[in-house]
């Protein structure tokens, strides 16, 4: 993810809403959004999620009651939230943040649509990395 630009809009006010599962951020420019909480953790720019190169993605599932725990800024530039499934490695940029909030439909659209393409309910539970037989060298026994 790009660095934040010289003339980005900066937040002025950040609000964890717990009830409606959103991150409420409004900016400098007087734009605001609520996004959900889902939507930023299956669009985490962390590598977990987005792997260390193009194909490397991890299309994530069953994240649709994932709730935020914790938000830690880093620097002046970012956030870095807690996930209640244990994700914690995504730093959104204020960037980030905004494109999330500005072209939602899009970010959903395209997630859908990846959904489609595996062939994977969006709350199939993710596969567990340690289960036997996903490389671990564990018995299938």
């Amino acid at each position: 993810m790009a660095g934040l630009q010289k003339d980005s809009p900066l937040p002025t006010d950040i609000t964890v809403h717990q009830q409606t599962r959103r991150l409420e951020i409004a900016f400098s420019d007087g734009k605001r959004f609520e996004i959900p909480f889902e939507l930023l953790r299956v669009c985490s720019p962390s590598a977990e999620v987005k792997g260390h190169g193009p194909g490397q993605e991890v299309l994530q599932t069953g994240k649709r009651e994932v709730e935020i725990i914790g938000v830690q800024p880093v620097g002046h530039y970012a956030l870095q939230p807690t996930f209640s499934d244990g994700h914690d490695s995504g730093i959104f940029s204020w960037d980030y943040l905004y494109q999330l909030g500005a072209e939602q439909d899009r970010y959903w659209s395209d997630y859908l649509a990846r959904l489609q393409q595996a062939g994977v309910d969006r709350d199939a539970p993710m596969p567990d990395p340690r289960a036997p037989g996903c490389g671990t060298g564990g018995s299938t026994r």
